[in-house]
């Protein structure tokens, strides 16, 4: 991985502009591509880009899928310029323009648009070569995600783990009988994966032209109700029916008496580490077809992660089970030789994690808004304390944004150390360049601002509150919110910031 001094910006793809409720791989990712290149900025960020559910709050980083793409994001324009939709079923796509995505509509609509596109291609007299070499180039998931989506439809969205015993077993005749009978919409959603690939791929060569990496974000576990689960049971901690007997979380702390109960199924990673790690070699293999760089989201569960029994109602009563993380980095590690992953380990961080951050030399992350508690010189998110390994952030998607926490969450405290730090009272209309500033100036290769910061937004705008389950990652930009005179400003630090 390159560790030549840089900076970027992150910003999901559901964020920005467009005409149909929702940000997309259209006009509008290619302007702020070119917006990126005159604010001087050298990478483009976004969060995971799998498939998101109703059902799980809509987040990306809960999803039936770890191979499988976001067709929410898939532009209709672009598909009118493939020919596959018309300019009346454009009007149909369309959404009111609003700041906050209303998911059930974008939903509605983006099912339509995709039936829409296949019919249209479907009556064709020729079929895409390039859709055929998409298939069979990604056969190893792409069949089993298509195949698992079709039934959970079938079966009105109910847990695999309900299906009819040779279909949750995957008995082979039973897979085979499911294929045959919805062959066609199988066929429809490899083709919508196709359409998002296509799309992002399309993209991705346009970032490359103006020379702006990619920086992706996989989250280290996987929902239970997943195709990712049900494929490969033997890779997670269940019962002899497929029942989980251990969930993920994390203990608790200060700001929560009773941890945090994810539910996410615990990996089993003696069968993971005795088949040589295959299946997060190909997790990771695949994600960097389509990003120069990753972040794993929980770093800090390859070195020990929390157990909590399934019968448990909270995370009080898990424990620490020890992961063979250095085992899965050196695989890791001779897959892909630069290893090109950023590790998120903020929160309470043990020696153990930063040991093997270390020893395989992945830059983990600061937050400058994470400074100011109570001795906040000795803070490892204070830039002075920065190490040339890192990445340095104003705050993440997990966070409120900078004018947000300042007029709302700052503690007197915070405001103390910070007339310290800054040696002048901050107003709230420069707080978010202020911040900005220093964390571009540190010492860190990387620093990433938040499109919400470079916009001065306030609480408004925040994209996720952990631990809450509505009203999350519906945020959106308008179209020419982002300024040639904001580009020039951000221009000009990044240059005095040596970036």
């Amino acid at each position: 991985m390159k560790h030549a001094r840089s900076s970027g910006m992150l910003c999901h793809i559901s964020s920005l502009p467009s005409s149909y409720g929702i940000g997309d791989l259209g006009p509008e990712a290619y302007k702020f591509v070119d917006w990126l290149k005159q604010a001087g900025q050298r990478y483009w960020q976004v969060l995971p880009l799998n498939p998101t559910d109703n059902s799980q709050g809509n987040s990306p980083y809960s999803s039936c899928s770890a191979f499988g793409f976001n067709t929410l994001l898939i532009s209709p324009e672009r598909l009118y310029r493939d020919g596959l939709l018309t300019n009346q079923d454009l009007a149909q796509c369309a959404i009111e323009v609003a700041s906050s995505i209303i998911f059930d509509d974008v939903y509605a609509r983006k099912a339509w648009m995709l039936d829409r596109a296949y019919s249209i291609y479907n009556s064709r007299c020729f079929k895409s070569r390039a859709f055929e070499e998409f298939c069979h180039a990604n056969h190893s998931w792409l069949e089993d995600h298509a195949l698992f989506v079709v039934l959970k439809n079938h079966f009105n969205q109910v847990s695999w783990v309900s299906w009819p015993v040779a279909l949750r077993d995957r008995h082979p005749d039973a897979l085979q009988e499911a294929a045959l009978s919805m062959k066609d919409q199988i066929e429809r959603e490899k083709f919508a994966q196709f359409l998002f690939y296509r799309q992002w791929m399309g993209l991705q060569e346009y970032c490359s032209r103006k020379d702006i990496g990619l920086i992706g974000d996989i989250p280290i576990y996987v929902n239970y109700d997943s195709v990712d689960v049900w494929r490969a049971p033997q890779f997670f901690k269940l019962d002899g029916s497929k029942q989980q007997t251990s969930v993920a979380g994390v203990p608790p702390d200060y700001f929560s008496k009773e941890g945090q109960r994810w539910g996410n199924p615990v990996y089993d990673w003696q069968k993971l580490q005795a088949d040589g790690f295959l299946w997060w070699i190909a997790r990771v293999r695949h994600n960097l077809e389509f990003f120069d760089i990753v972040r794993i989201d929980h770093f800090r569960a390859f070195a020990q992660c929390w157990e909590i029994p399934a019968s448990e109602p909270t995370a009080v009563k898990g424990k620490w089970c020890d992961v063979p993380g250095e085992a899965l980095f050196l695989a890791l590690g001779k897959a892909f030789p630069e290893l090109p992953i950023i590790a998120e380990d903020l929160g309470i961080i043990t020696p153990d994690v930063d040991a093997l951050k270390d020893k395989f030399k992945l830059p983990g992350m600061r937050v400058l808004m994470f400074a100011f508690h109570n001795e906040y010189k000795k803070s490892r998110d204070l830039p002075e304390n920065y190490v040339p390994l890192s990445v340095a952030y104003t705050g993440t998607h997990d966070n409120n944004t900078i004018r947000g926490w300042f007029a709302e969450d700052i503690t007197d405290v915070e405001k103390k150390n910070m007339l310290e730090y800054f040696g002048r009272e901050v107003k709230a209309d420069e707080i978010t360049w202020v911040m900005m500033d220093r964390v571009l100036r540190s010492k860190s290769f990387l620093s990433i601002v938040p499109v919400q910061d470079i916009l001065g937004a306030g609480a408004e705008a925040r994209m996720n509150k952990p631990s809450t389950t509505k009203g999350n990652w519906r945020w959106r930009f308008r179209s020419k919110a982002l300024t040639p005179k904001m580009a020039a400003r951000l221009a000009a630090l990044t240059v005095e910031s040596g970036r």
